[in-house]
């Protein structure tokens, strides 16, 4: 199993962790709550780690950036990866249903399994779960916290900066 490298990215909405391996990023972390990461003993803290990953989820806080282009190796079923490539097919700033998202990847029925995909994505933000909402269009559950799902909505709806 490759090395687990980790390191600490400060954000607006708290200290992220950042962790993976050679072959990309696997893993975002929040600072508290359902999606709180905490390092693994066998994990080596890297300061050096994932420097594109910091830089554009710098940019993506500082209203710079919409979309990553980023080297991700998420572990999950490939149902779950169906999902969380969908999720990225979300436009910055619009929502959709887990009914909607269900349809997306040709399963209609599936909108629970999707739900669950969606809350198992380990790629927050960079895989944008926070974009998917309730059918009556109400914020649900987000591993950061519904305050966290609203700050990042309402970051994207923002117009982009341009760089300095």
């Amino acid at each position: 199993m490759p090395e687990t490298r980790y390191t600490i990215l400060p954000s607006p909405i708290g200290p992220l962790v950042l962790a993976g391996a050679a072959e990309g990023l696997a893993c975002i972390g929040f600072p508290a709550g359902k999606g709180m990461v905490t390092p693994g003993a066998d994990w080596q803290r890297d300061e050096a780690a994932f420097p594109e990953a910091r830089a554009q989820l710098g940019a993506y806080f500082d209203g710079r950036l919409t979309r990553f282009d980023l080297a991700l190796a998420p572990r999950g079923t490939p149902f779950q990866r169906a999902v969380w490539q969908a999720l990225t097919e979300i436009p910055p700033g619009e929502t959709i249903s887990y009914g909607e998202l269900a349809r997306r990847i040709g399963r209609p029925s599936a909108s629970r399994a999707v739900g669950a995909a969606n809350g198992a994505n380990p790629l927050p933000i960079v895989v944008p779960c926070h974009r998917v909402i309730g059918a009556s269009g109400a914020l649900t559950g987000f591993a950061g916290g519904l305050d966290t799902k609203r700050f990042l909505l309402a970051l994207e709806r923002r117009p982009l900066l341009q760089a300095p």
